[in-house]
């Protein structure tokens, strides 16, 4: 996978090998979401009503990291080395020689690789398609390559060609499929970046020599001998030259003029962005795009890690990804046999089972209305609908919906065995609805209730995000993306845990004397919550945090290097409405706190 910038001693490293002129945050920053489109002479209207119909609509697909890393699962010269597997060849891992790790490739025979069990999982588990490894930046072609000799049909005792049985899987049974292929990085090909500068006869070796004897004719290859396919996803643009990606970009079309190329190709010539690694974002983003994120925490096999997210997590973040707006590429590692590890496996089956009960909360389903997630969980949206997917059921018997301006007609809960049970609920001049609720969840994953709103079809359903809900049950956690900040600097900080395990966090650091960051919130009823905020930082720190009222809470805590929740005292809003909350740093180190959220609780919660 991509590793992205980081403001952690990996910065060097990061920049060096990352960067992308086509990653999200880019596109959106410096070239904006219609140059990027704009470029291939194609709207995104146009996309979404043709060849983007099916990404679009999916939402939710199967990534395979699977290559000789595979084989290694984690470990080099008995030595296990923790983090992503697919980079354990790299210096900054293993730093195997490119000699040594070539010849791992006579003992790489994945006899337990069956392509259709695995389409048969990505079915059950309601993904729509496939993108698999074709070649990772380790350089070895995962199919029968005539280019290179550095392929599983060749190199290894395995002798057959995966991919072409995994495309034929995925035919027979209706799902879309793809490759992923690392044209920029290639650690074996001479002249590949990061790669050897010389060829096997001592010859300098360009880039250019790689582009045209590998990276070129292996794309090709992929485009011309599986039958239709859906996806061509590129990784680390990089520094690559434009020319190259342009050549590529135009032959893939030409090749395969109904798949789609992700941002990640580079310079702005992809047809849908590919946001991050690992991250589902907290706010709102338009236009097409999709984030990647993998079953525990690595992308390929690794031995030690059995972190598999569980069905509930999963879903979770599937329902928040299609609530922003985007498509949700989940990843598996099959083992050195070619097996998907069973934990995984299992939990994926138990996703599928619910989204066979709830289709429409994912399928073709729009954004929510908020441009956040909610406390109790999210909301997707399809016609005169609502889907409130609830996470945190409510033990008092009130699901509260903040600000929505439209009306609602009816409201029902979609229950698991098919008998319906309507819900009722008052909308009140505040604009907050009130559903009352049974006191058990109908689900135990996540629970759905169906609202139905008089739509205006000019305007669509309209929630008040001018104002971020305060809740009278539950925990409220206010970002500070959502924000508006002062004399500091607020950005997304990224950083790795185990290398290439990236996390993330918006945050307010750099504190002048008089920073600050204001939320304006709509508080359902006046009363005591608890306040807490999460920061990082060293030593102590003295936060202060005021309200619109002139109520204050001031307290002195402990900071460490990690994102922790510390309480700060009682919070009161006299009365219910409209107000504002400011927080601010008053003493402690002012280059390292780092303020990520605040959250508020209610005193009887």
């Amino acid at each position: 996978m991509i590793l992205k910038r980081t403001n952690t001693p990996f910065l060097l490293l990061a920049i060096a090998i990352l960067l992308s002129a086509t990653v999200f945050s880019q596109v959106k920053k410096d070239k904006g979401m219609e140059e990027m489109w704009g470029e291939t002479e194609v709207s995104l209207d146009a996309l979404k009503n043709g060849k983007a119909k099916f990404f679009d609509e999916s939402n939710f697909g199967m990534f395979i990291h699977w290559g000789l890393f595979s084989s290694l699962g984690g470990v080099w010269d008995d030595k296990t080395y923790y983090g992503i597997g697919e980079w354990i060849m790299n210096p900054r891992m293993a730093g195997i020689p490119v000699e040594d790790y070539k010849q791992n490739a006579k003992n790489f025979n994945p006899t337990g690789f069956d392509a259709k069990k695995i389409a048969q999982l990505a079915k059950d588990a309601g993904m729509k398609y496939i993108v698999i490894t074709s070649k990772h930046h380790e350089g070895f072609a995962m199919f029968d390559s005539k280019v290179s000799d550095f392929n599983i049909v060749d190199a290894t005792p395995f002798g057959r060609d995966p991919m072409h049985e995994l495309a034929d899987a995925c035919h027979d049974i209706g799902l879309g499929f793809g490759f992923y292929y690392s044209h920029n990085q290639d650690w074996t090909a001479p002249g590949g970046t990061r790669g050897p500068k010389t060829d096997e006869n001592g010859k300098e070796a360009t880039f250019k020599d790689y582009f045209y004897n590998k990276c070129k004719p292996q794309v090709k290859e992929i485009c011309t001998n599986y039958g239709d396919i859906d996806f061509v996803w590129f990784d680390t643009p990089g520094d690559m030259p434009k020319e190259y990606v342009v050549e590529l970009a135009d032959m893939v079309r030409e090749l395969q003029p109904k798949a789609m190329m992700c941002s990640r190709v580079g310079y702005g010539l992809g047809d849908y962005a590919s946001v991050g690694d690992m991250e589902v974002p907290t706010k709102r983003i338009e236009g097409l795009w999709e984030t990647c994120d993998t079953n525990n925490d690595s992308w390929s096999y690794a031995w030690y890690d059995n972190n598999f997210k569980s069905p509930k997590v999963i879903l979770g973040r599937l329902v928040e990804t299609v609530a922003r707006g985007g498509s949700y590429l989940f990843n598996v590692g099959p083992n050195q046999l070619g097996v998907v590890p069973e934990i995984g496996a299992e939990f994926l089956r138990e996703t599928g089972k619910w989204l066979k009960r709830y289709p429409q909360v994912v399928y073709a389903a729009g954004a929510s209305p908020w441009d956040y997630k909610l406390p109790w969980g999210d909301v997707t949206t399809k016609g005169n609908s609502m889907y409130l997917a609830v996470s945190n059921w409510p033990t008092d018997g009130k699901l509260y919906l903040p600000r929505l301006k439209t009306k609602i007609k009816s409201a029902k809960i979609l229950n698991p065995e098919g008998k319906n049970q309507n819900v009722e609920f008052t909308q009140g001049k505040d604009n907050w609805v009130t559903f009352n609720v049974p006191y058990k969840a109908p689900d135990q994953l996540i629970s759905i209730i169906e609202v139905e709103v008089n739509v205006n079809n000019d305007e669509g359903i309209i929630a008040n995000d001018t104002a971020l809900g305060i809740y009278p049950n539950t925990e409220t956690v206010l970002i500070t993306e959502f924000g508006t900040v002062s004399n500091a600097v607020q950005e997304n900080k990224r950083w790795m845990e185990k290398f290439g395990e990236w996390k993330h966090a918006n945050q307010v650091g750099e504190w002048e004397a008089d920073g600050q960051i204001t939320w304006k919130v709509n508080v359902k009823e006046a009363g005591y919550y608890y306040l807490d905020l999460a920061y990082k930082g060293t030593d102590r720190l003295v936060w202060k945090t005021t309200t619109d009222e002139g109520i204050m809470v001031q307290n002195q805590q402990a900071a460490t290097e990690k994102y922790v929740f510390y309480n700060m005292g009682i919070l009161e809003f006299k009365t219910p409405g409209n107000h504002t909350i400011t927080t601010t740093l008053v003493e402690g180190d002012r280059v390292t706190a780092s303020l990520k959220s605040i959250a508020l609780r209610p005193i009887n919660d």
